[in-house]
């Protein structure tokens, strides 16, 4: 019997003496994150960023870790199972800018894992299909070398014209078959990776890379890569056909970057100032950029699904969090069903770690998941009175609800007279937006608000749109296609009739970015709207995360305290403990 088997006959082992097995996935790229399965379930997760303070803050896993294992009330002797994804490094087990935990005798096994195999794995892992096709499209992926270390079994599937190029090259796309436990790779695309040089429109990835044109289109009009989904924003503001220019072409089944727009982009944006003088000029150019990602988007996977043919769809990667190209994608009914995973970027490779670690590596069953992605641990009652004896203020009026019924009503009729809440409950969302757990909730409708959310509370550009969130059997009473979205990672358009009623939600060409809410693992965010829908008529809300620009996501009480003191929001909801500015 060889090494691996061995060690999977001793997990067994383990598990019949012992019926909990922990599995700990974490991601050491950008925007790390720590997961923790019991028994093939997710029982706590975190991103880096929320416990830092440091937008997209990745590398050394320590605190992540930590949160998940005093969260759970367990140690690192109770983790039966490592598994971990490193870009460009596979980490000693001691080090990875600062010492991490598996430094003692009798750690846990640590598992290393290939970047897009950790995007894939994130997806099946909570999809709802025990089989499925898997894309993975992202800015950049493991190096080959490093890929070919980790999978050598898998060289059969690169191409010899990759393998013989004496350059860096990294993952580009990713396509695989899901059986149910274990992934099979169909075909692996690979790019060699950009030089570095001063320049606005180089990629920050490989040289063919959608992700990385994206980014790099971001920075000619922002100056940062680091929020790609404002261009998403500024899109709809822009002309179709103004640039009559291809960014992509599609040989031999391989996409690849054209570089004959990068002559036409000469006026990279050199402030904010200057954006808002030029702004036409950049929205045509974010509404090129936007249309050029999702034809690259549309092409590859429907080149990959014609020659792998699925009813069943999952995707992830980065490029998998662009809503409109989302829709898009969905509207060429490439597959039957189509799960985006909510965790599409770089936070989610913890997630795809745990799940391999559970499914393939100590072959168990996959365990069903009710598509909660709320994995953040529950503040306990104490945790909010050390936040509110900390931040204590005769600015506010403070009240304590016994009735949950009670309390649900009375921001209703706040929220219908115009107010703006914010609102913490329960365990934070796992991924980039804001599903009802840390959100700042305004009336959907009312004059100005949106523009007063922008920028009085938010402190970000006023053209950026916000999500409606929609009780899900009303989605098509008020959206075109009434998809169900309970992720806010799919557009829809408002129907002519309510567009004025949703004003706040509804951006400038029509389109909504919506969620779909029910009480499966939204119970009480639901609700929250149904009271509001007999408070206004309405049962959608607008919702946006509880932070403001250049910050993290709030994660405790004390966070969000200082988040209402800064900031013009008017109600602050801790659990039952409503705060009100006077």
């Amino acid at each position: 019997m060889n090494y691996r088997l061995l060690q999977v006959e001793l997990f067994k082992t383990q598990e019949d003496v012992n019926d909990t097995i922990y599995v700990l996935g974490t991601g050491l790229s950008h925007d790390g994150s720590a997961v923790l399965l019991k028994n093939g379930k997710v029982c706590i997760a975190i991103e880096k960023e929320r416990l830092t303070r440091k937008k997209h803050d990745g590398g050394n896993d320590t605190v992540a870790i930590q949160y998940c294992l005093d969260a759970e009330g367990i140690t690192l002797e109770d983790i039966s199972l490592v598994v971990q994804c490193a870009n460009f490094e596979i980490p000693e087990r001691d080090y990875h800018r600062g010492k991490r935990l598996f430094t003692k005798k009798g750690s846990p096994e640590v598992v290393n894992i290939s970047h897009h195999l950790a995007h894939a794995y994130s997806a099946v892992g909570t999809s709802p299909f025990n089989e499925c096709a898997v894309m993975v499209i992202d800015g950049c992926g493991s190096p080959l070398e490093q890929y070919l270390a980790l999978h050598p079994e898998e060289k059969h599937l690169i191409a010899d014209t990759i393998l013989t190029r004496k350059v860096m090259q990294c993952e580009k796309d990713s396509f695989y078959h899901f059986d149910g436990k274990k992934l099979q790779p169909l075909w692996k695309d690979f790019s060699t990776m950009t030089r570095h040089h001063d320049y606005t429109l180089q990629l920050p990835s490989t040289q063919h890379s959608i992700g990385g044109f994206y980014a790099a289109i971001s920075h000619y009009v922002f100056g940062n890569m680091d929020d790609v989904g404002k261009l998403m924003g500024l899109a709809p503001f822009g002309k179709s056909g103004v640039y009559e220019l291809d960014a992509f072409t599609f040989r031999k089944g391989t996409l690849e970057v054209i570089d004959e727009w990068k002559a036409v982009l000469t006026n990279p944006s050199p402030s904010y100032a200057h954006f808002k003088q030029h702004f036409e000029y950049y929205a045509n150019i974010a509404k090129w950029a936007q249309e050029q990602v999702e034809e690259a988007v549309i092409q590859c996977i429907s080149s990959r699904m014609e020659k792998f043919p699925h009813q069943n769809l999952c995707y992830s990667g980065g490029v998998a969090l662009n809503a409109a190209a989302n829709r898009k994608l969905i509207e060429t009914n490439i597959a039957e069903n189509i799960y985006f995973e909510p965790a599409a970027a770089d936070n989610g490779l913890a997630l795809g770690c745990a799940f391999y670690g559970w499914l393939a590596y100590l072959d168990k069953d996959k365990v069903p998941h009710n598509g909660d992605t709320c994995f953040g641990k529950v503040y306990p009652q104490k945790d909010i009175l050390k936040a509110l004896k900390k931040e204590r203020s005769n600015q506010y009026t403070q009240k304590v609800f016994v009735d949950e019924n009670e309390m649900l009503q009375h921001l209703a009729s706040e929220l219908n007279s115009g107010k703006t809440v914010a609102w913490f409950q329960a365990g934070s969302e796992f991924g980039p937006r804001s599903l009802g757990r840390r959100s700042i909730l305004a009336h959907p409708g009312k004059d100005n608000l949106q523009y007063h959310i922008n920028t009085s509370i938010k402190f970000r550009e006023d053209f950026r749109p916000f999500a409606p969130a929609v009780l899900k059997n009303y989605a098509h009473k008020y959206f075109v296609a009434g998809r169900e979205s309970p992720y806010m990672i799919l557009l829809d358009h408002t129907r002519q009739e309510y567009i004025n009623q949703l004003q706040n939600v509804t951006h400038c060409d029509g389109t909504a970015r919506i969620q779909t809410v029910d009480d499966v693992w939204n119970p009480k965010f639901t609700k929250l709207l149904k009271a509001f829908q007999v408070e206004s008529g309405i049962p959608i809300l607008l919702n946006t995360s509880l932070n403001k620009k250049g910050m993290p996501m709030v994660e405790t009480p004390e966070e969000a305290m200082i988040l209402f003191k800064e900031t013009a929001l008017e109600i602050l909801v801790l659990e039952n403990t409503v705060l009100t500015k006077k």
